[in-house]
């Protein structure tokens, strides 16, 4: 789930910067779909992938040493069972690296278990339009960010000027008025932030700062909003480009695999993937959870003003810390999960 920092300004239409800006969260999604198949499928032979797949087999055939050592030794002192099990590793090895024209059974499985995890990602976002809800919310508490934009130069005139300045602001604003009901109907949060506007239109006298920014925010207020949801829009993208490294470098894990020792560097691997895809769930969860509470509760009381700065904090820090540390407990699980289960696989065999 990807969100754009909506801008709005004076010369700009507030149609066009809203399509631009869900244009630009389309393009970056499949930006980042493009280049996991150009990566991992796309002549895999001659990019960066099919030479880390290499330099996986040359890790493989160099701990091979190692392990014919180990297991010498195991034939020797073992009495067969432990040396027939662990012939299943350099089986593994060689069936992942082997390069079938499109690429190796890895990047396949890579690609495959990437797009598992983005399945059940979609799934949490189109449960119940969460999707719909977390723009909502994020339009809740961006709007008087976006009003008070237009309105803010009028608050250093006076008299006929500073009146004609609130009415064509105010024209302005009334489209997106317009935009936000044609996108979530007649919500009482935008009535209710509309007739704040309407107070400063029809308002008699001069504003004081401090009357102005209760119903408007000010500039820092403003910057500080931006800097936020601009942070979880990277926190998001850094979640792509890390599941994407963690792809990159399977080839690695999978070929230093064949080192004598209980740890194998492929588990650390698939736990790495796995907690940067459960990072990404929690990250969407978390910010959908709290959307929703946000929609169905201050935002339909007409009587209710509250300050969303919180809410563009949690998703800007509290919300990405968060989901790293249900990842790191989730990883922790999938790793003991998986050493667990390669343990009693091998004393079975």
């Amino acid at each position: 789930m990807h969100l754009h920092l909506l801008q709005i300004f004076p010369e700009i239409g507030i149609n066009e910067t809203l399509d631009s800006g869900a244009a630009t969260a389309r393009s970056m999604a499949e930006g980042w779909d493009n280049q996991w198949l150009d990566l991992l499928q796309n002549n895999t032979s001659n990019n960066l992938y099919g030479a880390l797949t290499n330099l996986g087999v040359f890790f493989a055939v160099g701990t091979l040493l190692f392990f014919m050592v180990q297991w010498l030794k195991d034939v020797i002192y073992s009495e067969y069972s432990r040396p027939i099990s662990g012939l299943i590793w350099p089986f593994i090895v060689v069936v992942l690296l082997s390069n079938a024209g499109n690429g190796s059974i890895l990047s396949t499985l890579t690609l495959g278990v990437r797009n598992f995890i983005n399945t059940v990602n979609q799934q949490v976002v189109a449960t119940a339009d969460i999707e719909q809800t977390y723009q909502q919310a994020l339009n809740m508490s961006l709007a008087e960010e976006v009003a008070g934009s237009l309105l803010r130069p009028c608050q250093s005139l006076t008299g006929e000027q500073q009146t004609q300045c609130f009415a064509k602001a105010s024209d302005q604003i009334d489209n997106l008025w317009r935009e936000y009901r044609n996108l979530y109907g007649n919500r009482i949060w935008i009535q209710r932030l509309e007739n704040q506007v309407i107070s400063l239109k029809f308002g008699t006298g001069n504003l004081s700062d401090t009357s102005f920014n209760a119903l408007l925010g000010n500039t820092a207020q403003t910057s500080i909003k931006s800097f936020l949801i601009s942070l979880q829009y990277a926190f998001q993208n850094l979640i792509e480009a890390t599941m994407l490294l963690i792809a990159a470098l399977g080839p690695l894990a999978v070929g230093a695999s064949l080192l004598p020792g209980a740890g194998k560097p492929i588990f650390a691997w698939l736990t790495g993937f796995f907690s940067a895809g459960i990072a990404k769930i929690s990250f969407n969860i978390i910010a959908a959870v709290t959307a929703a509470v946000i929609i169905n509760g201050p935002a339909e009381n007409p009587n209710a003003n509250p300050d969303l700065m919180w809410f563009i904090i949690f998703l800007g820090i509290l919300a990405p810390l968060l989901s790293l540390v249900v990842a790191g407990a989730g990883g922790f699980a999938v790793f003991s999960a998986i050493s667990n289960t390669a343990a009693l696989v091998k004393d079975r065999i």
